[in-house]
């Protein structure tokens, strides 16, 4: 699902070829208007005649990068890497968030100081900053990312829960559940979270977001996904200089699909904000 199907080893671009008797003759592929070499090989003359149906033209739509790679092959690769990481990194942050939030909203007190001391250090580290140190600490590699940007967002779930709850437990629901002996677990999981779902579910829409563009930044500098896994931010980063050499689109394009899933995102949670919002 990640990772495609491997070519042949033995698959050699070629502009033309021909075959005489029991010769195979064929001129390799060459970019940039060049002529490639021509080869000769060798084979018995039955082998020879039944090579035709092995020699298949292919079209590529979005050309091909600097290495000969599919672009578009990778493009759609490189967009499961994109909503991989926007789905991981809002689980850990949800899954940190919403527990620390809940927390320091509810029991108030040293936790609450304790919790907001952590989220105010945290927040003042540059995000950027902070995944880059937690990847280093980490390792290189797929998983590693995932982490490291989940675990730099979980702070702005936390703040949104922490307001929301310190308001719903003050709410006679909440205060007819405590008269009836429920424990304090049973409260905000059953009476607290199932009422402060909106806010959370548009922050969420936002993170996604957000970690699309954190895991591209980091593909671009070298510290995200690891060739020769497909990412839009490293595509970025291979061909940039082609911007001015006459094939912006090679850079180009992943550029615009970063932006779309971005924007579509944002749109999402702008439309889920005005949807969720009970004044309206």
């Amino acid at each position: 699902m990640f990772f495609g199907n491997s070519n042949p080893p033995t698959e050699i671009p070629i502009t033309r070829y021909q075959i005489e008797n029991n010769q195979v003759s064929y001129i390799e592929y060459a970019s940039e208007g060049l002529e490639g070499l021509e080869k000769r090989i060798n084979f018995p003359s039955e082998i020879a005649s039944s090579l035709r149906p092995y020699v298949i033209s292919k079209t590529f739509y979005f050309g091909t990068d600097k290495y000969g790679r599919d672009l578009l092959s990778r493009i759609l690769v490189g967009a499961r890497i994109s909503f991989s990481i926007g789905f991981v990194a809002v689980f850990i942050s949800l899954l940190i968030g919403v527990l620390l939030g809940s927390i320091a909203g509810y029991f108030g007190g040293k936790w609450d100081t304790l919790i907001m001391w952590l989220i105010n250090v945290t927040w003042s580290i540059p995000t950027l900053l902070l995944v880059i140190a937690i990847t280093l600490a980490l390792g290189k590699g797929f998983w590693q990312v995932f982490i490291a940007v989940g675990l730099t967002m979980w702070v702005e779930v936390a703040r949104i829960v922490r307001g929301q709850v310190m308001s719903v437990k003050e709410m006679q629901y909440v205060t007819a559940a405590e008269a009836l002996g429920f424990s304090d677990f049973r409260i905000i999981r059953k009476h607290i979270l199932p009422n402060i779902l909106a806010p959370v579910i548009v922050i969420s829409a936002a993170n996604f977001a957000a970690a699309i563009l954190i895991e591209s930044g980091l593909s671009f500098l070298g510290i995200g996904a690891q060739p020769p896994m497909s990412s839009w931010g490293a595509m970025i980063k291979d061909h940039y200089n082609y911007i001015i050499l006459g094939k912006p689109y090679l850079a180009l394009i992943p550029g615009f699909c970063i932006m779309s899933l971005v924007m579509a995102f944002m749109l999402i949670g702008n439309t889920l904000r005005d949807a969720l919002d009970v004044k309206n």
